[in-house]
């Protein structure tokens, strides 16, 4: 069994020497306790401004084990993710996803391939804890998860991109075709035989978090849209409901009108204008998102280009 341990990084020089110890470690054990062959660190250099591909590369030239990819822009955490599952689905026979920062328990990958060994295809990486978090992120964090499951995408609850997938997953995920990635729903959907192994979050070993809250509420409304139509629906049962409303205004109106006190009804037709003036502006930002995504999807760029690789058997200017 070959397995691949893919690590998407952006301006990751101040981690990425104790994530390379880490995880080759690990690739190590695996290999000892001979539950895998062999093992590749895969980084996929998201287009980072600092030495993040130069360790890389240092590190390529050292080990048989790292090896990395270089994308020529910065195309987001979603699609260096894709790029470097990619590369798996046609060199290795498994792989993991895991993020550079260290928060996610590398050991949980032991777990995970003895999962893969009893015949689960996804083995999800659920976080037991998330005391490291501050108390805001935790909470708008669990929102999340809880408003993605009542919107019908289905994503497993505490679960991030930390994850095993088969080969044979791999390749039917390489099958999706949209440019707009949301991967922990996309995998989630899939519907092979799956595990979990639940573990601690830690604190981040070095580096600013890549999510500020702007990026994470980007994150979330790409998650919604690209899995939900159930936003339109609320927006046609809101319009129902404001004609509802709306004839009850009028009503009032009218009996205002034939009592003489047309002055006295003022405040509610203001009211009523505001309320309804900005529930129309929501819904066409709603209906405008779905627009967006439709007109990227009809566009189909490619979801990156790769401008060197290290360690691969990927060609450069290699596109995905």
């Amino acid at each position: 069994m070959k397995l691949a341990i893919v690590v998407p990084c952006y301006n990751e020089e101040a981690v990425l020497p104790e994530t390379t110890q880490r995880l080759t470690a690990v690739i190590k054990r695996l290999v000892s306790e001979r539950l895998i062959s062999s093992g590749t660190v895969l980084y996929v250099d998201d287009g980072s401004s600092d030495n993040t591909w130069t360790l890389i590369s240092r590190y390529a030239a050292e080990r048989t084990d790292v090896g990395g990819l270089k994308l020529a822009h910065n195309r987001g955490h979603q699609r260096a993710l894709w790029a470097g599952l990619e590369w798996a689905a046609a060199n290795v026979d498994a792989a993991v996803s895991i993020d550079a920062d260290l928060q996610d328990d590398e050991q949980a990958i032991i777990d995970m391939v003895r999962l893969y060994k009893g015949g689960a295809d996804i083995v999800y990486g659920v976080r037991r804890e998330r005391t490291t978090d501050t108390w805001f992120k935790r909470t708008t964090a669990q929102a999340f998860y809880r408003l993605m499951n009542a919107l019908g995408a289905g994503v497993v609850y505490n679960h991030a991109d930390y994850r095993l997938m088969s080969r044979r997953t791999l390749r039917a995920l390489m099958q999706y075709g949209e440019r707009n990635l949301f991967l922990r729903g996309m995998v989630a959907q899939m519907g092979f035989p799956s595990a979990y192994v639940y573990y601690d979050r830690r604190a981040r070993f070095a580096g600013e978090s890549k999510y500020p809250l702007k990026r994470m509420l980007n994150f979330a409304i790409d998650g919604i849209t690209s899995f939900s139509m159930r936003p339109l629906r609320i927006i046609t049962w809101l319009g129902f409901a404001f004609i509802i409303v709306s004839l009850g205004v009028i009503i009032y109106a009218v009996a205002e009108y034939c009592a003489g006190r047309t002055i006295a009804g003022w405040t509610s037709l203001l009211v009523s204008l505001w309320f309804i003036g900005g529930a129309v502006l929501l819904a066409l930002g709603v209906v405008g998102e779905y627009i967006g995504k439709i007109y990227m999807e009809a566009k189909a760029r490619p979801r990156y280009f790769i401008e060197q690789s290290v360690g691969t058997a990927v060609d450069d200017g290699h596109e995905g």
